[in-house]
């Protein structure tokens, strides 16, 4: 599989677990419209999920993360 496509899909599976897991925390403690619950879930996941990236180096593309907790670039 290609890093460009490893990328995407840990993208998706880093903020869609973040996104379920605050949705449903958020729901169980606030009382607000769904709607607004979704908004609010899907800001707080995409500020702390991991971002992933297939960079192109002289030895070829490699899988590097980037992540608030994490100080500079780590590659996978």
């Amino acid at each position: 599989m290609k890093p460009k496509h490893k990328a995407l899909i840990f993208n998706f599976l880093g903020f869609a677990i973040l996104f379920v897991a605050g949705r449903l925390l958020l729901g169980m403690f606030l009382s607000l419209n769904t709607l607004v619950l979704a908004f609010i879930a899907a800001v707080a996941a995409s500020f702390l999920a991991a971002k992933f990236s297939a960079v192109k180096t002289k030895s070829g593309e490699k899988l590097m993360m980037k992540w608030i907790f994490i100080k500079g670039f780590r590659e996978l």
